[in-house]
């Protein structure tokens, strides 16, 4: 069976995501909410975004090779993250899978298992 990774077609791709999704954020207003829990420079959260999501979707595990676990929900909980970081965070991601074009089946299948992901990283009610 292939992986995710092997699906959207490896590294190439999913930096590219990666890219439009910070690109996405950067430049959208409407994204200020998650824009502003990062720095000024974006590179260090593109290169842990993409090292992540590569063994997230079962391709090289570069993240933990170089960080350990990532213990995702620790290593946000100093950001303040409600439903509207997430919800942000969710439509920058699925417009930079769209973007990228993924086939639908992927994009849906993803889309599924970012939601839980996302979700479990709020630290508010709201």
């Amino acid at each position: 069976m292939e992986t995710h990774f092997q699906r959207i077609g490896g590294e190439d791709p999913i930096r590219g995501m990666v890219d439009r999704f910070y690109d996405l954020m950067d430049e959208n207003p409407d994204f200020y909410g998650i824009r502003k829990l990062h720095g000024e420079d974006l590179t260090e959260s593109r290169n842990k975004l993409f090292m992540f999501l590569s063994g997230w979707t079962g391709g090289p595990q570069l993240y933990m090779e170089k960080f350990g676990h990532p213990r995702l929900r620790q290593r946000h909980m100093p950001f303040t993250i409600g439903e509207a970081e997430r919800d942000q965070w969710m439509t920058c991601m699925s417009r930079a899978m769209d973007d990228v074009g993924l086939d639908d089946k992927l994009r849906e299948e993803l889309k599924a298992a970012f939601w839980k992901t996302a979700d479990f990283m709020r630290n508010q009610a709201n």
